[in-house]
């Protein structure tokens, strides 16, 4: 049994049984004979479905958003922003796939040769609460436009958006078990990874959670793309526009209530600008209004469950044990975690060493710029980063020094359906979204005609 808890209220607000064993292989049967009936379907065909989704969700959007906020916290605002993005990307795969799935002729001493790009079967998605519409829907329009069929395995606690998300599937014209979600706990996994109908397996999450994953998935020659933690470098040159830099940095940090792998975790900032970018942020947090995330004027909700706010609470009480110094908030009533700012924080902290999955940043002073990347760099994660300066030809130069798969340059990371996204180190490997994410999970097949 999964139970949906509001976090806000810490209420039980619905209860999903599990599903059985011969669930999951009916369930596999009909994503096996979708793929089969998507195989003869012209790709405009699939992509007038597709749009049909993306209609539905906009003339939709405060149920599906309400949802999302009813299982894990966000506010309101910003789960109808999640909604929205995910049909805007549809807009963007709808115009772009074609290009994207066209043959690359290969110049070679055959009378043709060239590389086509080919569904392959049943992809698996393990996808987290944080975005739980976003995380699944881009992997699942590229991956469904271009012939596969999906099965997704969501968090527990946003049962409700899996089965909602599937929903809108199961009312389109699409196959029937073309997208399909199961409710079942992560140690039953391994059945459905093994079954040869699965051709590949997509996880966003933990980096143990990616761990594990892998390792099944080699067991079985499945192939992967993991996008895991972060601990994102948001790094303040003391040329750069300071008040800019402030707003984004809390923004970066503080949206989602600071639950999102790609969230500006550590600002870095260099000597000479410290004390004015505290004071520019400080100003900005003391007024940042969290609470009730279903009103319009809250800024920011709950996290997402209590077992995440207590976490927090320990990496903030030993970083502050380390030598820390409490800024501001600091305090927490069940998932309600006060926006909280430390200083002073060096990179012996447990603020800095490990990744914090809430409403808390930190500043780290730099001596200089060249110290800046050393401590950007100066971590297990590679997933984002970013860099403010005004001088863009030294950002470029130092933006090949950062390790990480993503680097943005006055702006705040995040992702988007026209660039591929993914990370390096521990942040994990493979890329989503664009080019480099649509032919993932395809059979980059090469014909080659004597």
């Amino acid at each position: 049994m999964f139970n949906s808890i509001y976090p806000y209220t810490q209420e039980i607000i619905a209860e999903y049984q599990e599903h059985t064993e011969s669930e999951i292989a009916t369930k596999l049967l009909k994503g096996e004979k979708a793929y089969r009936e998507l195989l003869k379907t012209p790709l405009e065909k699939r992509c007038q479905w597709m749009a049909a989704i993306a209609r539905s969700m906009r003339d939709n959007v405060k149920e599906h958003a309400t949802i999302i906020t009813r299982e894990m916290g966000k506010t309101l605002k910003e789960a109808t922003a999640e909604v929205l993005k995910c049909a805007t990307t549809i807009d963007f795969y709808v115009e772009n796939i074609g290009s994207m799935l066209s043959p690359r002729i290969i110049s070679s001493d055959a009378s043709k040769s060239y590389v086509s790009y080919e569904p392959k079967g049943i992809i698996l998605a393990i996808m987290p609460w944080n975005f739980p519409y976003w995380q699944v829907f881009r992997f699942a329009i590229p991956n469904i436009l271009a012939g596969n069929a999906g099965i997704l395995k969501h968090a527990s606690n946003v049962s409700g958006c899996a089965l909602a998300i599937e929903k809108l599937f199961v009312e389109s014209e699409f196959p029937e078990g073309t997208f399909q979600s199961v409710l079942l706990s992560s140690k039953h996994i391994e059945p459905i990874i093994a079954d040869p109908r699965v051709q590949g397996v997509t996880l966003t999450g933990s980096t143990p959670a990616g761990k594990s994953v892998a390792a099944l998935a080699g067991k079985y020659i499945k192939k992967t793309v993991l996008e895991l933690g972060g601990s994102d470098p948001f790094i303040i040159l003391k040329d750069a526009d300071i008040q800019e830099a402030a707003k984004v940095a809390v923004q970066g940090r503080m949206q989602n209530a600071g639950q999102s792998c790609i969230a500006a975790k550590r600002w870095i900032v260099e000597q000479p600008v410290v004390a004015d970018f505290t004071a520019a942020v400080r100003s900005i947090l003391q007024n940042l209004k969290q609470g009730d995330p279903m009103l319009e004027s809250t800024q920011m909700g709950p996290m997402a469950r209590l077992d995440l706010a207590q976490e927090l609470g320990k990496q903030l009480e030993n970083s502050i044990s380390q030598g820390a110094h409490l800024e501001l908030g600091g305090t927490w009533e069940g998932c309600n975690f006060a926006p909280t700012l430390l200083t002073g924080v060096t990179s012996d902290m447990t603020a800095f060493r490990e990744e914090t999955f809430g409403p808390l940043a930190v500043i780290i002073a730099a001596a200089n710029e060249a110290d800046a990347i050393s401590l950007a760099n100066e971590t297990e994660f590679g997933l984002g980063s970013a860099l403010w300066t005004k001088d863009l030809e030294k950002a470029a130069r130092l933006a090949t020094q950062i390790e990480s798969g993503n680097v943005f340059i006055n702006a705040m990371v995040r992702s988007d359906a026209r660039l591929p996204f993914g990370g390096v180190k521990q942040s994990g490997y493979g890329r989503e979204l664009s080019l480099e994410g649509t032919h993932e999970f395809l059979n980059v097949k090469t014909v080659y005609i004597h």
